[in-house]
């Protein structure tokens, strides 16, 4: 079992060299957790784990991460759904 823990090893670290270059926005930890996470997964519910599978799934993963982040790269502080109180909307009784 030592080969295949090697392998999976340097796969790893191939994969997450890769897409570290390609989301530089990231922290190189996330990039790194996140393709552990995906091997974790594959091997927990008995998918090979082939590098190009790994490699889409965690690219797919990041992207939703960059695409999810505000703007302005972090949330405002309080929220910002907070509703205004002057204003009537669709749901509030009169």
């Amino acid at each position: 079992m030592r080969v295949l823990a090697d392998r999976q090893g340097d796969t790893r670290e191939l994969l997450s060299r890769r897409l570290e270059a390609e989301f530089g926005l990231l922290p190189t930890e996330t990039v790194r957790r996140c393709v552990t996470d995906v091997l974790a997964c594959m091997n927990h519910l008995g998918v090979d784990p082939a590098p190009a599978l790994v490699e889409r799934m965690a690219r797919e993963h990041l992207i939703g991460m960059v695409k999810s982040e505000p703007p302005s790269g972090r949330a405002a502080p309080g929220g910002t759904c907070e509703r205004r109180r002057d204003r009537s909307g669709p749901d509030d009784v009169r």
